[in-house]
């Protein structure tokens, strides 16, 4: 291993201390005009975003992060039930592992299934989120950023206090069907002109069960039986914690995360119909236990007008539990320990980056950024007999970017160096692996000082497998080869601020993409949700087209009207040969790929009263059985969710109350085959700010 990375560490640390040979000398206009143009200024961005601000999150009928994504045009979550389901993003089809997650700047890796549960992320802090498809057009960014298909940024709230103020508190209760309890604290205080803090915490309990109706159907259309239950197991209990810092000088910007969850939940297993014609809906035998704690910042240093520098670093401490048991005692829920199973995993992640931004010209800039990760697993097991691997595994990443101003054109490229060394202690071996991938990105504007921008990009991407591909015991499949792909985009925004008595602004955007997979790997649930199958596809062909429309409405000075809707085509075909040529699936579409799916935000805003209306279609898919014939296709479904707020002020508090109804046309569905979604339920929420 030395031999093999040190001269990759040597780089590191010869750029890591470039801002050492450099002057001293900036100015203060220059950090506002990056803040402005990265920021603030959408017409500047080289590649499209989508955007759910802090506003727009209030807004919508959801809990977590994973349910505002759904309102992403081309995203499709995974769902697998109930309050303490895993929920997962996947982005034009190209598996969840492509879409790369970062928290405050630094991206979050997670020991569960190998995959980040964006159901574990609440909105209760939460500023903004994006959704870039291939990367963020800043070049002056961690290596680690360029290294996903697509990125998802949410960042956390950062403190605002009116003047001769250094304290804000702001609390909030929810609660609803399905024994949802959600109590919430966020504590902001001004230490002084140029740093902030703040403290937010909250609990989330639920036993997670609610009535459901499943309906199959035979070969010939006919029904093969049509009935109802009670989802069991589904319950969770769930505390987060998390201090964040900000701080700011004339030539420095940094900030904190110190972040710990904790989560006890129970694993809803799949409903199978039972020879005896009942639901095995009972299974109270599996549990998962979750303890996460990481700690990470960032510092920027502006040096000049010509040069800045950036470090990131993040440690990071996952703990998870799996229990399954032989025997269940229904009588008061007891029950009895006797493991099948119990498996408990320890991950660590140590990370640290540094990128360099030089200004060569007015309209011409150059990063250089290198990241280096170690991670390491251990595990202990009961019940089984099987070995661990106990793997280790040193990343070294590298990049080169570059974007020109042009005007009219803007183009952005960079090419992305990953050099793997990998340590296991038992039956396996797995070799070094090092590849160099480019990415190239194009804005045209056809019209000087237009509103319409054309967009153009190619981009490569290399994937390992995860060590929970590899090597979770029940899960790990240790012969998966890496995933390579190729993603192609063309599309065009439209943007206008209208200055008229009723219409305001009017935003469009149309992208069309193709995306090759070669080797794409493909993670199902089994009847538990603790054993998972991993495969490889051998070749993936995707393509499709995604549309977003967002405009504003005043109708008199104190109603107006937010629309936001969108709509997504999507194929993805299985084109893997096997060794005796096309299998029968060749050509079909891939499991859970909707051909069609959109959604709707309808906000209607009078005086202190906000009605929201929020859709959301999926169409028709097939399940991990491959073959797209009639007995594997998951029907199409969709949800209508309404809620009311009104603010007022009491005792000089602002409060806010909000009533919701989710699913109110009581659809009973299925977004991954045979783990059942809840059908229609309430809640309320109150509010108040100090």
């Amino acid at each position: 291993m030395k031999s093999t990375l040190l001269p990759y560490i040597l780089i590191y640390f010869i750029l890591f201390n470039i801002p050492n040979l450099l002057g001293q000398n900036h100015t203060d206009s220059i950090t506002s005009l990056q803040e402005i143009v990265i920021l603030k200024d959408p017409l500047q961005q080289i590649i499209p975003v989508q955007t759910l601000a802090a506003g727009d999150l209030e807004k919508l009928n959801t809990l977590n992060v994973a349910d505002a994504l759904r309102y992403f045009a081309g995203t499709s979550i995974k769902d697998y039930g109930g309050m303490g389901g895993l929920k997962t993003i996947d982005v034009r089809n190209m598996g969840t592992h492509h879409v790369g997650v970062f928290y405050n700047g630094i991206q979050v890796e997670n020991a569960q299934n190998g995959i980040v549960d964006l159901g574990k992320f609440s909105l209760d802090n939460v500023e903004q989120i994006q959704l870039y498809n291939g990367q963020r057009s800043a070049i002056f960014q961690s290596a680690k950023e360029f290294s996903s298909a697509s990125v998802v940024y949410i960042e956390s709230k950062k403190p605002v206090f009116t003047p001769n103020k250094k304290f804000n508190i702001k609390a909030g209760y929810k609660a609803g069907s399905i024994q949802l309890t959600n109590p919430s604290i966020l504590l902001d205080h001004k230490v002084n002109d140029n740093i902030t803090t703040s403290l937010s915490a909250e609990y989330i309990h639920s036993n997670g069960r609610y009535k459901f109706r499943q309906k199959r159907l035979n070969t010939d259309g006919s029904v093969a039986y049509d009935t109802t239950g009670t989802r069991l197991n589904s319950g969770i209990n769930a505390y987060r914690i998390e201090n964040n810092w900000h701080g700011k000088t004339l030539n420095n910007k940094w900030n904190a995360t110190l972040y710990y969850y904790q989560s006890d939940r129970g694993l809803p297993g799949a409903v199978i119909k039972k020879s005896d014609h009942t639901l095995a809906t009972e299974n109270i035998n599996e549990n998962q236990k979750d303890k996460n704690i990481f700690i990470q910042g960032q510092w920027t240093k502006f040096i000049s007008d010509l040069y800045s520098f950036k470090v990131k670093a993040k440690y990071s401490y996952d703990y998870t539990n799996y229990l399954s048991r032989k025997t269940v005692d229904f009588q008061g829920e007891e029950v009895t320990y006797n493991p099948q199973f119990d498996n408990t995993f320890y991950q660590q992640d140590y990370y640290i980056s540094g990128a360099n931004l030089f200004n060569i010209t007015p309209i011409w800039q150059v990063s250089i950024s290198t990241d280096f990760q170690y991670n390491k697993l251990n595990a202990t097991r009961r019940g089984q007999n099987s070995v661990f691997s106990y793997p280790e595994r040193y990343t070294f990443l590298a990049s080169l970017a570059t974007t020109i101003d042009l005007g009219k054109v803007k183009v952005q490229a960079n090419i992305l160096g990953t050099m793997t060394h990998e340590k296991v202690r038992y039956n396996h071996k797995s070799p070094d692996k090092n590849i160099w991938a480019p990415s190239i990105f194009f804005n045209y504007k056809p019209f000087t000082n237009s509103n319409l921008d054309i967009h153009l990009f190619y981009k490569h991407i290399y994937r390992l497998p995860t060590f929970n591909d590899l090597y979770y015991t029940e899960i790990g499949t240790a012969n998966l080869k890496p995933e390579l792909s190729r993603q192609i985009n063309l599309g065009a925004t439209y943007s206008k601020e209208i200055n008229h008595s009723l219409f305001k602004s009017f935003n469009f955007s149309l992208q069309g993409y193709y995306a090759d997979i070669t080797d794409k790997i493909i993670a199902t649930p089994t009847s538990s949700m603790m054993r998972w199958m991993m495969t490889n596809l051998g070749k993936v062909e995707s393509y499709g087209l995604e549309s977003s429309v967002q405009s504003m409405f005043y109708l008199n000075p104190n109603l107006n009207l937010n629309l936001h809707l969108t709509y997504a085509y999507s194929v993805a075909t299985d084109k893997s040969l096997t060794p005796g040529g096309k299998a029968s699936y060749y050509g079909d579409q891939i499991p859970y790929a909707p051909w069609n799916s959109g959604s709707a935000i309808v906000s209607i805003a009078y005086k202190e009263y906000l009605l929201n209306y929020s859709f959301i279609y999926v169409g028709k898919r097939y399940n991990a059985n491959k073959n797209n014939i009639k007995k594997n296709e998951v029907q199409p479904w969709y949800t209508h969710d309404l809620s009311i707020q009104r603010s007022f002020a009491y005792k000089g508090y602002n409060f806010r109350l909000t009533i919701m109804a989710n699913n109110i046309a009581n659809q009973y569905y299925e977004v991954v085959t045979n783990f059942p979604m809840p059908g229609r339920n309430f809640s309320f929420a109150l509010n108040f700010q100090i």
